[in-house]
């Protein structure tokens, strides 16, 4: 079952302009590590943070809080796969979030997906709630 749905669209030169303007202030209080560690091995470092910036944002609305209630830009993180999907990975407030939206004998699945066409970013995130499997009979 779909739990929530989110989407944002960032401007990469909005981006651009925020890091000439507040540079590492701006990247530590948004993105974590290994987020700005993917982005500075990339040429387009805007390109890839605007990805990142619009993946949270869609993902705090797929929560259903926006960024309100107490959820912090790095409790939601991006990171890719070997393949190069992205995954995203929530902490703190945001996985208490998760936990509390999602019934009892599911577990939460965040599918995010992004895109860039300059100069936009594009992000769709999905919670969706499977149910546990079945516990293995003790014998």
């Amino acid at each position: 079952m779909i739990l929530g749905i989110g989407t944002d669209l960032c401007n990469i030169d909005r981006i651009s302009g925020v890091l000439a303007r507040h540079g590492d202030r701006f990247r530590n209080r948004v993105f974590t590590p290994t987020e700005l560690a993917k982005a500075a091995r990339r040429r387009d470092e805007a390109g890839t943070l605007a990805k990142r910036w619009a993946a949270k944002e869609a993902c705090s609305k797929a929560l259903g809080t926006g960024l309100a209630m107490g959820i912090s830009w790095r409790d939601m993180a991006v990171q890719n796969l070997p393949s190069g999907q992205p995954t995203m990975t929530l902490t703190g407030w945001a996985a208490e979030r998760l936990a509390a939206m999602t019934p009892p004998g599911h577990r939460a699945i965040v599918h995010v997906t992004l895109t860039d066409d300059h100069p936009w970013a594009q992000a769709f995130v999905v919670i969706e709630a499977l149910p546990d499997p079945a516990p293995e009979p003790v014998t």
